[in-house]
């Protein structure tokens, strides 16, 4: 989200919460909050942990979440483990609000068990589980049918690079990726075995181990679209090697790809091609940067100028990157 919206607003948290049934006791939880895409607060309802997720309307698409939950569902009806959503007190999943602080939707998530994946003891059989659990989702995602609402897909992912990139100005490096870009994904075959609605933020973080049940969860679904189901390999494989410091990381990799393969096929032609997903994944990112951290204000806080300052080098380190020249075939 942009950083004006980055700002913890426990009234505004409040006042969404008042939708559905929740603990009293207990809120401190709530000092547990992040935002990022969105503002996250956990909770408690009889008990059990759950998390009231809200962003402006603004900086989202309504049938891209609407289409969030649909996909949830359908995953969960398959066996899937991915966060039961919970309905509000007037049996509704996702909310639309007007607020003193705008238009915002809201919705809520049971929690699911074990810890996130960055936080165990990784070993070549996790790496192996991690895998499998992708190929899993995608095996479950090639027979998908959307019933009502559609997420967007690559191409319109593209549509919004370019009508954001046009609107923030001086982006000639990164319009001209674009069409590079646009060319090679244009070229490449699409069909069921090998694009559908993929994760897209199937990182560590959003994998949770159960050692109790020996079983695996997926969170946070707000960044799924339809894309080559490579993508999202591409996505582990980088949060695989970015963020643990792993000897052998080839042993990972291949474990990983060995797990997937238990689930879903993928062919040495479409692994060849990851650096160009991978590519795509830094024009969104850096396009989402740009847009989030574009506005500026006097006398701003330490913490917002320092986070600017992240973003900018970020930024900056992706935009070199697109001078050199995409080599894929």
């Amino acid at each position: 989200m942009k950083l004006k919206f980055l700002y913890d607003n426990r009234d505004l948290a409040r006042m969404l919460l008042a939708n559905w049934e929740f603990d009293d006791v207990g809120l401190e939880l709530m000092n547990q909050f992040r935002i990022s895409a969105n503002a996250i607060y956990p909770f408690r309802n009889n008990g059990q942990l759950q998390f009231l997720r809200f962003s402006p309307t603004s900086e989202k698409i309504e049938t891209n979440v609407q289409a969030e939950i649909d996909f949830i569902h359908y995953l969960i009806q398959k066996g899937y483990n991915a966060p039961i959503p919970v309905k509000s007190k007037d049996g509704e999943e996702l909310l639309v609000r007007d607020t003193p602080w705008g238009k915002y939707y809201a919705a809520t998530f049971k929690s699911v068990d074990g810890k996130p994946l960055g936080e165990v003891e990784f070993t070549e059989e996790i790496a192996f589980k991690y895998g499998r659990c992708l190929g899993t989702l995608h095996d479950m995602s090639s027979k998908y049918g959307p019933v009502k609402r559609k997420r967007w897909s690559h191409d319109d992912v593209f549509d919004w690079i370019e009508t954001t990139l046009k609107e923030l100005l001086n982006e000639e490096t990164a319009l001209q990726e674009l069409s590079i870009q646009r060319k090679f994904f244009f070229a490449l075959p699409i069909n069921t075995e090998n694009y559908g609605l993929i994760h897209y933020d199937f990182e560590l973080d959003n994998v949770f181990y159960d050692t109790v049940s020996d079983s695996y969860s997926v969170i946070d679904f707000d960044d799924t679209m339809y894309h080559w189901f490579v993508m999202d390999i591409e996505r582990s494989l980088n949060s695989l090697h970015n963020e643990l410091s792993l000897n052998n990381s080839d042993v990972y990799t291949n474990q990983f790809l060995s797990g997937y393969r238990t689930a879903f096929s993928v062919n040495d032609i479409e692994i060849s091609r990851l650096p160009a997903f991978r590519r795509f994944a830094d024009l969104y990112a850096y396009t989402r940067i740009r847009r989030a951290s574009y506005e500026k204000w006097r006398n701003e806080t330490g913490w917002i100028v320092e986070l600017r300052n992240k973003l900018h080098t970020m930024a900056e380190k992706k935009l070199e990157d697109f001078r050199t020249p995409l080599a894929i075939s």
